[in-house]
């Protein structure tokens, strides 16, 4: 029931009621004045009434019209009372956008219809008559030319267009929610919801048979369909179907300026598998190489790169030093979180590193010694390098070149080629066909990037690198460049440092016998000097590796020799000038000064010692059994008689006596007896050296071990 007990205008005079053209009513002011007269309206004093405007005349209540226009009436103040409030010339814009080009249309028609009645206003013609005219030549009804005025009743003639426009959004919609039970649609959400990714056709068949069961209903598949879409937001339905990979789809990602950076302000650098089949020298099966290569983040050019089977960080160590000691020490580096960058070569002493166990005495690495601001990219995702678009290209010009041809393997393991595995590239040409096309890679021309321009990574780079102040390393500097570093502690007699299986040493190393110290060395070439450093990070002094000689290098021998004689005469005479007070003399000092004797006290009252047991008598020494003569003459027939089978029988080489002590012993594991000869073999056999070295080997190769 309408809550609405009155029209919003309640007294009305004939013209009114003529404009208004309500139904049952006149449409004219004079034929209204004749129903007046005709039902006495006039004579009705609570209902009718003097205007007391300007013009005079006569105003009637709304009680006194047809029923027909009284319900109109009504409903017509219901709706105003229900509409949305005013909006405001912003909102009326903002809605007016959001509307479709056919309902924009429609407005500028009722636009021009309302501006075709204004004109003909200006010209002289009453408002009536004016709104019929324009509504014969627009195909309008009269009706619809008055609502559309009421539609932009009180507001400003600029803004007319926005609020002609239909209002259909505006309305008020039947929630047909209801019509859909609740727990089907949390069953399907449900199962539709999660990380598997169904599909919605699969669910909703789920979702029917189980409600079937419950004997709930199920509405039609689009409707449940629609519902879900409505109900869930679309990045909260990716998320629940494809998890935080998904999500990340749903934002744009971050667009990083490059422009307001120089050369060699920041590097970034990453490992790549080659889809092609490498042969290694020494091993039988190929592999494919990888490698690690540093990039220059504003020109894109690729400074440095090593190849090996696996990330390590030698490899990233290596490539590192070339770049430095080629272009000079960035300011920034950019690194993928893995262990072969994360070493502590490299990174050791930084605060950020996530990776590997940090103790207290680790040294300092090369990137904190350097002062090199160091940077993580996000685990798994590509975007957050720059040098994944370089690998790109890597995988399209460098693995599908020619020269590899039969030896490509695909990116994936359902993309093999047709002629997979026909053929290995050798490590050596490999290398050198990836160096000729990273150089061909770098001087490429178009490059699109807005620090490049559609010039070439070389161009780009060499033009910023001109007038770039880089910083480059000085003596001491390369020192620390030696890649590899180790925590050690020196020997505690005369200080020679072991690393590696390898010996390194110098005379100035025995004054820091038995300090810990930070080992700086080329994991290429072990064999060359290292260069030692205290804890601190003192410089201390280099060492060479000692090689190791032949036993009887008589040369080598006498070299040590004479080399050891120069150490003891420069120590003795070092000796003789620091130590001015000789052993004899600090003796003669010591007799001189020691003591007189003092007469030593004697105990007035002696008491002797006592036992609470009495003492044993000693025992008799443990006597040999007496043997009989047959017993003797058994003895030595056992022994006669495996010395005469020695001799007959062939010489056995020491495989074939393992061989047959394993025989032996498998009866034994076996419960089988053995013959008295077996088993004083085996006895004896086990209790040998020759045994205990064949054991070994047996152990560590098997059978296999009498294949040769």
């Amino acid at each position: 029931m309408s809550s609405v007990t009155h029209p919003e205008q309640i007294w009305w005079s004939a013209a009114e009621l003529a404009e208004a053209e309500l139904p049952g009513m006149p449409t004219t002011k004079r034929r209204v004045n004749a129903l007046a007269d005709r039902e006495g309206w006039q004579g009705d004093a609570r209902h009718a009434r003097r205007r007391s405007r300007r013009g005079g005349g006569w105003e009637y209540h709304w009680m006194l019209l047809p029923l027909r226009a009284r319900q109109w009436l009504l409903r017509a103040a219901e709706a105003s009372s229900s509409a949305p409030a005013a909006k405001s010339p912003v909102d009326a814009h903002a809605y007016f956008d959001s509307l479709p080009e056919t309902h924009k249309a429609r407005a500028r028609e009722r636009l021009a219809v309302l501006q075709q009645v204004e004109a003909l206003q200006d010209a002289g013609l009453t408002k009536q008559v004016a709104i019929e005219q324009a509504a014969l030549s627009s195909g309008a009804s009269v009706r619809a030319i008055w609502n559309w005025y009421g539609m932009v009743a009180g507001q400003d003639a600029m803004d007319w267009l926005m609020h002609l426009a239909p209002q259909y959004r505006n309305a008020r919609r039947t929630d047909r929610r209801d019509g859909i039970d609740p727990t089907f649609f949390a069953w399907i959400k449900g199962d539709y919801l999660r990380r598997e990714a169904p599909a919605f056709a699969a669910c909703y068949r789920r979702a029917v048979r189980y409600c079937q069961a419950q004997g709930i209903e199920v509405p039609p598949r689009h409707t449940a369909l629609r519902r879900l879409k409505a109900e869930v937001p679309r990045v909260t339905m990716v998320y629940a179907r494809e998890g935080e990979a998904g999500l990340q789809r749903c934002y744009p990602p971050q667009v990083r300026d490059r422009t307001s950076m120089v050369a060699m302000e920041g590097v970034n650098a990453d490992c790549h598998r080659f889809d092609v089949f490498v042969r290694w020298p020494g091993e039988k099966d190929p592999s494919r190489a990888q490698i690690i290569a540093f990039q220059d983040i504003f020109s894109g050019k690729i400074l440095s790169w090593r190849i090996d089977h696996t990330p390590n960080k030698v490899m990233v160590m290596a490539a590192f030093v070339e770049m430095v000691e080629n272009w000079g020490v960035p300011k920034h580096c950019l690194f993928d979180n893995g262990r072969e960058f994360a070493n502590k070569w490299m990174t050791g002493g930084a605060k950020t590193r996530f990776r590997f166990r940090i103790l207290d005495d680790d040294p300092a690495g090369i990137l904190e010694l350097l002062q090199i601001k160091i940077h993580w990219a996000t685990p798994g995702h590509g975007q957050a390098k720059p040098i994944e678009r370089a690998f790109r290209d890597f995988a399209e010009d460098i693995a599908k070149d020619p020269r590899f041809a039969g030896a490509y393997v695909g990116n994936r393991p359902d993309a093999k080629p047709e002629n997979y595995g026909n053929r290995a590239i050798p490590i050596d040409e490999f290398v050198a066909v990836v160096g000729e096309l990273i150089d061909a890679h770098n001087a490429r021309m178009g490059r699109l990037s807005p620090t490049v321009k559609g010039a070439s990574f070389d161009e780009a780079f060499a033009k910023s690198y001109e007038v770039t102040k880089v910083k480059k390393l000085s003596g001491e500097q390369k020192r620390l460049l030696m890649m590899g570093q180790e925590a050690r502690r020196l020997h505690r007699s005369h200080g020679r440092l072991t690393l590696f299986d390898n010996v390194y040493y110098d005379p100035w190393m025995v004054d820091h016998a038995g300090q810990r110290v930070v080992v700086r060395f080329d994991p290429e070439q072990l064999h060359g000097a290292v260069h030692i450093y205290s804890e601190k990070g003192e410089f201390l002094g280099s060492a060479a590796c000692e090689q190791k000689v032949g036993f009887f290098d008589v040369t080598e021998a006498h070299a040590h020799g004479r080399r050891n004689a120069r150490i003891k005469r420069a120590e003795r005479a070092l000796e003789k000038e620091l130590n001015t007070v000789s052993p004899r003399q600090l003796a003669a000092d010591m007799r001189a000064t020691a003591p007189e004797e003092t007469a030593r006290p004697e105990a007035k009252v002696v008491q002797m010692a006592r036992s609470s047991k009495p003492l044993a008598p000693p025992k008799p020494r443990d006597q040999a059994p007496v043997r009989s003569a047959e017993q003797i003459a058994a003895e030595r027939a056992v022994v006669l008689d495996l010395a005469i089978r020695r001799e007959r029988a062939p010489a056995e080489r020491p495989r074939e006596r393992f061989k047959r002590a394993l025989e032996c012993e498998a009866r034994v594991e076996a419960g089988e007896p053995l013959s008295p000869e077996d088993a004083e073999f085996l006895r004896i056999y086990q209790q040998s050296a020759e045994y205990r070295a064949e054991r070994t080997m047996y152990e560590n190769f098997g059978d296999g071990m009498f294949a040769g």
